[in-house]
């Protein structure tokens, strides 16, 4: 079986956050034939300023655009700060508007807040995502809360629910991607 890559995202700065650790339960927990690569690249990333916007790039995000061109797929867990998306994570999606590696990409987003939060997020993602061209897949956007409570010694969720959920999104999301259904 040939191997998809998933390149994961948090839109979390926090050391640790319950985005974070969702995203490498998601690791711990892919199908085989799924790799999954965990964008760390975050708090690097310049501004966003069109003026910058042509080559040769800022090394940063100029690593950041091959991280999305060599995945299969995009997997986003982001927090939701006053309604919307966080600063820093926005700037990344910023970056990624005037470029088409990210065009025609199946991507999806794991929302990790308690039930009636993180709305606010996931519609702004859905916009932004919307003016980059990605290709949302829809059955693989899931809200799936991650508690405190159930992350284990190793930083992943021990709850077998939850990490199956994670499995079954991932296989979802690959599956959705060109060449593979």
């Amino acid at each position: 079986m040939p191997t998809s890559e998933v390149l994961l995202i948090s839109g979390s700065l926090r050391a640790g956050s319950s985005n974070e650790t969702a995203l490498r339960t998601a690791q711990a927990v892919a199908p085989e034939g799924i790799r999954t690569v965990l964008y760390e690249g975050l708090a690097s990333l310049p501004h966003f300023n069109p003026d910058d916007d042509h080559d040769p790039l800022p090394a940063p995000v100029a690593e950041m655009r091959a991280a999305v061109a060599s995945a299969t797929a995009v997997l986003i867990c982001t927090p939701e700060y006053a309604g919307t998306l966080p600063g820093a994570f926005k700037n990344l999606l910023d970056w990624t508007v005037g470029d088409t590696e990210i065009c025609d990409k199946p991507v999806a987003w794991l929302n990790v807040a308690p039930p009636g939060r993180g709305g606010g997020a996931s519609a702004t993602l859905r916009t932004v995502l919307g003016y980059t061209g990605a290709a949302i897949v829809d059955q693989a956007c899931v809200q799936l809360p991650v508690g405190r409570e159930t992350v284990g010694p190793d930083g992943t969720v021990t709850d077998p629910a939850v990490r199956e959920r994670l499995r079954e999104l991932l296989a979802t999301l690959v599956a959705a991607s060109p060449g593979q259904l």
